[in-house]
């Protein structure tokens, strides 16, 4: 299967390098015997019942666990994390009637598989704090194989987190019956693809079709096609989200009575945002430029990525107008800067 794998990775363009081969060697030979899973093997005291791998975005976590994860026969589910814990809730919901409801979710995943994929695991809420280390403990307990991606080590989730000591505490067992992994690397494979990209017909000049391509290629989950988001309680235009990027038509999500607030929290909630419908503003629409240049300080600020579905000509002319020349000179400098390598890797 390591061949498999390796083939697979390379067929995506991958540049496969020795950490990542040193990991798919481990995964397969922990868990693999004629492309099927081995099972537990309690004759081996080294044993694991699964993968914990954490690392910086972008260096093929997700590609080399889901690259095995597809490859197997037995029973499986892939989540992203925040889609696994709204199940979780849903269910609890459904059994809060019920004596040891966790208990009984944990039953019953166990019953439907024998391998769950937990991609972007990324604890934040007390609530989930609360239940997904328990829920996670008795999986284990049932041989679940586990395969979680992460971007911190286990020790460094739900940070400054209220009753972190009682999580972390739970997490302890988890390491001890995950096989922990950091997977590192120079290259950053979906910002190189991302900023790589390019329209069929003009560099950097891309129409729906074209960038909700680009987007399903390279956010695996929950990429949602719609007209609507919300952030701080209100509802904003957009063209689509996932949980881990939001696209945004420029014409219309600055025309709307959004501000400094909402950016700051669509900065923060994204990995990636991209931007496109950009159209041409003087003093008239100064309201719509001045939204934008808010935009912009805190995303560079925050070191979000933005990509621009645009020619650099078009946004250098962006705004023709007087009144918000100084505020806008800056923000040119600052959109330049955010369309490089070094500022998107």
């Amino acid at each position: 299967m390591i061949e498999q794998v390796i083939d697979n990775l390379k067929n995506q363009g991958i540049e496969i390098n020795s950490m990542q081969i040193d990991l798919i060697k481990k995964i397969n030979d922990a868990f693999y015997t004629n492309n099927k899973l081995a099972g537990k093997l309690k004759s081996n005291s080294s044993y694991k019942s699964g993968f914990y791998i954490w690392g910086d975005v972008g260096r093929g976590k997700t590609l080399i666990a889901r690259s095995f994860f597809n490859y197997l026969k037995e029973t499986k589910i892939a989540f992203h994390y925040i889609d696994f814990m709204q199940s979780i809730h849903d269910e609890l919901s459904k059994l809060s009637n019920n004596k040891n409801p966790i208990d009984l979710v944990a039953k019953n995943l166990c019953n439907e598989y024998k391998i769950i994929f937990i991609d972007e695991f990324q604890v934040e809420d007390i609530t989930d704090a609360m239940i997904v280390g328990k829920l996670l403990n008795k999986l284990v307990k049932m041989n679940v194989i586990l395969l979680l991606t992460s971007n911190a080590h286990p020790d460094n989730l739900y940070k400054n987190g209220l009753q972190r000591q009682a999580f972390i505490e739970t997490m302890k067992i988890i390491q001890k019956s995950l096989n922990i992994y950091k997977l590192e690397g120079i290259t950053d494979y979906r910002a190189r693809n991302i900023i790589n990209s390019k329209n069929d017909n003009s560099y950097q000049v891309f129409n729906d079709e074209n960038i909700f391509s680009l987007l399903k290629e390279n956010f695996t989950y929950s990429v949602i096609k719609d007209n609507k988001f919300s952030v701080n309680l209100k509802h904003f235009s957009c063209k689509a989200y996932s949980n881990e990027f939001l696209w945004l038509s420029f014409n219309d999500f600055f025309r709307e009575a959004n501000g400094s607030r909402d950016y700051i929290e669509i900065s923060k909630k994204n990995e990636w945002i991209f931007l496109s419908d950009f159209k041409i503003c003087n003093d008239d629409s100064s309201d719509i430029i001045r939204r934008f240049i808010s935009f912009i300080d805190i995303c560079y600020k925050d070191k979000t990525r933005v990509k621009f579905f645009e020619s650099e000509a078009v946004l250098n002319n962006l705004y023709t107008g007087e009144k918000l020349k100084l505020l806008w000179d800056r923000c040119c400098s600052r959109l330049h800067e955010m369309q490089t390598s070094e500022y998107l890797i």
